[in-house]
């Protein structure tokens, strides 16, 4: 009875057990769902850990593919992993693992370029797909050598177009390189040589090196290269520096392109390998332009996953648990390999209704069906979409089209100044807004505020001018003359000052020697309203104590008694009223001497500047060009209505239009260009791709070569008194030595019969000891 019993309730655990296991596959059942196994390779260690932060956000992605209903309905993808290290014998062990082991893989997912170069040349034995988010090697776009190779990560010959592009565009035909003399950057450089050729630009230079950069470098100064490509890693590009800080190959004339992907402060990171200050690098580097792949949509799109890129990373940083990015291995690379799972499922999802056409299905796969292969291939071959990392689309190579960011180094940190879009060859410039809020902000619009408002009341001046006793009554017409006066005299102090303001300091700081400017490098901006300050007080000052000395009053002048046309027995008196006081001339005398002045220092100042290229006040030269126009009408306008006083309508004609003229072409030359940055949002190129453009050329900063001049000046001076210093020396040599020859000659001969001449040596030469007449001039050289 017990074994009875004992039997009975072990077949009751058996049947739970049996009950319980079903219940547990019993949505698998239901859902009915294929599995199709992804063979991946993320490195979360080696030379590139990658796999940290690329690994995370590929399961986010299949978790977000595997729950919706409009893409692989009837599948669902796994992953099936393992870290390779970066490293090719690793990898192959792994290889041979995901292989030859249950489940057969669809797709293989490998990392690294010297992974992916393996795994992409063995799997077309295999009849497998390869699909890489980490390779940037150029030679994987080798399609008969990697037949069936794609990828989300671009090739590094994709910054080739951009580099091209900005070469057109700033008109440049003639280039120079210098490279490491590794593979990649080999491969990059004979990409670039090839599109450079086709837009009609010549490599006038091409320098390499192994380790150590002088030779090269020295290279580049002596056959004189102005645009310079640099293609080397990271260590090697602070060697390179130090050596171009020696050489002086930097500054305003030289322009270098780099590559992006460096650390932001590459060169202040302190290197045994080089012997430069973080000073001395900093300097070297200033204004560098770089390009560097765009691994995440700048923009604020949902694409096929429905979420942004902001959206994405938020995830992302919650999936890796507050680790800080930048000690995570691939973070900058995680976009990418959220897109390549991404476009595997819709690939293979679009591949769903042509094998079903065939009679087949995704799950019928194995290594010997090149048909599934060819499918999957095709709809890779023709991907497009949007994504976490910007617009997904892939060359003939499988390569990855993407665009390109423009760095340029300004002020010891990176700046965006522009993206290019390889797909559509559209060059854009970055944050059109914020670089036209920088160069309003750089023209001192407070100073253009005071200029309008100046104007404004040069303006309202005209209308006191029209108006006479018919107008108004006679006792508030002193009223209107000291109007006429007062909007007339703050309009001419605020809107002529302003701009006379912006050239002065213009002048004083940027024309002036290199130790005395760079204590007043600093423009502060209080200094500028200071000074229209001063000049507007001066202007009230002397407006206030002619109106309390010698105020304006009406005076009449009378002209010649006129008879009428009718026949009447009367008699006309013409009468003019005037603005006027009693020493009017001396006053006008006052005024008109110290404006003129103004405008006279104006018109220097403006000429002398003209050639300056500023930041701090970027208009400058657009003020110059109102200065020119002010003065010119203010000193012909001035003379001619005083010679018109008595003629009341030419006078108001005269004047009235050159306040108006006056005004407008101010207005217009000031402000116009800045309405039409706002207004079209059109294309602009700060001060520094200004000198970029013209960076082939020589430098049209006065300044810049006056310093130039000078530093070439003082070597010239110590190489002049080092050789002065070595005539005077062998002067005395040569003094010395003729004393002691005329001292011979006047000694007794020896007691010989054959006395040899002085200077006589038994094997036929010149003596050391005594020189011939000849050879003296060989001192010299």
């Amino acid at each position: 009875m017990e074994s009875l019993s004992h039997l009975k309730r072990l077949w009751v655990r058996v049947a739970l057990c049996y009950t319980l296991l079903t219940l547990l596959s019993w949505p698998c059942a239901v859902t009915g769902k294929k599995k199709l196994y992804i063979g991946a390779l993320f490195p979360m260690s080696g030379g590139w850990p990658g796999g940290q932060a690329c690994l995370p956000a590929a399961q986010m992605a299949l978790d977000l593919v595997n729950n919706r209903s409009d893409i692989l309905p009837d599948y669902e993808l796994e992953l099936i992993y393992y870290d390779s290290m970066c490293d090719p014998g690793e990898a192959t062990k792994l290889l041979y693992d995901l292989l030859y082991t249950e489940p057969i893989k669809i797709v293989l997912m490998p990392g690294c370029s010297s992974v992916s170069t393996l795994v992409a040349e063995a799997a077309r034995m295999w009849n497998l797909i390869v699909f890489s988010y980490g390779s940037s090697s150029p030679a994987l776009s080798n399609r008969q050598r990697f037949p069936t190779f794609f990828r989300t990560h671009p090739s590094a010959t994709l910054h080739n177009p951009t580099r091209v592009r900005l070469f057109q565009k700033w008109k440049w035909t003639k280039i120079a390189t210098i490279q490491q003399t590794t593979e990649v950057f080999t491969s990059t450089l004979d990409d670039l040589e090839q599109r450079v050729k086709e837009a009609g630009i010549e490599i006038s230079v091409r320098q390499s090196f192994l380790t150590d950069p002088a030779v090269a470098v020295k290279n580049l100064k002596r056959q004189d290269a102005r645009i310079i490509v640099g293609l080397f890693y990271e260590t090697e590009a602070r060697k390179v520096f130090c050596e171009v800080y020696k050489e002086k190959l930097f500054g305003k004339k030289y322009v270098w392109f780099l590559i992006g992907w460096y650390a932001d402060n590459w060169f202040k990171i302190k290197d045994p390998a080089i012997n430069c200050t973080v000073e001395q690098m900093t300097e070297a580097v200033e204004g560098h332009v770089t390009t560097e792949i765009v691994m995440l949509n700048p923009e604020t799109v949902r694409g096929a996953s429905n979420l942004t890129s902001q959206e994405f990373l938020a995830q992302l940083m919650s999936r890796l648990g507050g680790k800080n990015p930048e000690e995570t291995g691939g973070f900058q690379e995680a976009p990418l390999a959220y897109d390549a799972v991404w476009a595997l499922a819709l690939a293979l999802n679009k591949t769903v209704a042509p094998l079903r056409g065939k009679g087949r299905r995704l799950e019928d796969f194995n290594y010997n069906n090149k048909d599934i292969t060819s499918e999957i291939y095709r709809a890779l071959n023709t991907s497009s979409f949007e994504g976490v990392s910007g617009h997904v689309v892939f060359d003939a190579q499988g390569s990855r089209m993407a665009w390109t960011l423009i760095e340029q180094l300004q002020g010891g940190s990176y700046k965006k100044i522009g993206y290019y879009d390889s797909t559509k060859g559209n060059l854009s410039w970055y944050g059109n807004d914020k670089w036209i809020g920088e160069y309003i902000q750089n023209s001192q619009p407070y100073l253009n505020n005071i200029t309008a408002v100046g104007c404004v009341l040069a303006l309202a001046a005209v209308f006191p001018l029209g108006i006479d006793g018919h107008h108004v009554h006679r006792s508030q017409f002193p009223v209107v003359c000291q109007f006429r006066l007062w909007l007339l005299g703050l309009g001419f102090s605020l809107a002529y000052g302003s701009m006379f303001t912006k050239i002065w300091w213009v002048h004083t700081v940027y024309t002036k020697k290199d130790e005395k400017k760079e204590k007043r490098k600093h423009l502060e901006p209080w200094k500028l309203y200071a000074t229209v300050g001063v000049l507007l007080a001066i202007d009230v000052l002397s407006l206030m104590i002619w109106q309390i000395v010698d105020p304006l009053h009406i005076t009449v002048e009378k002209f010649t008694k006129e008879a009428p046309k009718a026949d009447l027995d009367v008699l006309i008196q013409p009468l003019l009223e005037h603005c006027s006081s009693e020493k009017m001339n001396t006053w006008l005398g006052v005024v008109y001497g110290y404006k003129g002045l103004l405008l006279l220092l104006g018109i220097f100042l403006a000429y002398e500047t003209k050639s300056i290229s500023t930041e701090k006040i970027n208009d400058h030269r657009a003020v110059g060009m109102a200065i020119y126009n002010v003065a010119v009408l203010c000193m012909i306008t001035a003379p001619v209505t005083m010679i018109l006083s008595s003629q009341q309508d030419a006078s108001f004609a005269f004047a009235s239009l050159a306040i108006v003229f006056s005004v407008y072409i101010t207005l217009v030359v000031l402000f116009v260009p800045k309405m039409r940055r706002l207004i079209t949002r059109g294309e602009w190129q700060s001060e520094q791709q200004d000198t970029l453009k013209t960076g082939s050329s020589t430098n049209n900063n006065d300044e810049e070569k006056s310093r130039q001049l000078e530093r070439e000046n003082r070597e010239l001076q110590k190489i002049i008194q080092e050789k002065e210093e070595r005539v005077t020396e062998l002067r005395n040599q040569l003094a010395e030595r003729q004393a002691l020859r005329s001292r011979r000659h006047t000694a007794p001969p020896p007691p010989s019969s054959q006395a040899e001449p002085p200077g006589y040596s038994p094997e036929g030469k010149l003596s050391r000891n005594h020189c011939h007449n000849s050879r003296l001039p060989l001192l010299y050289k």
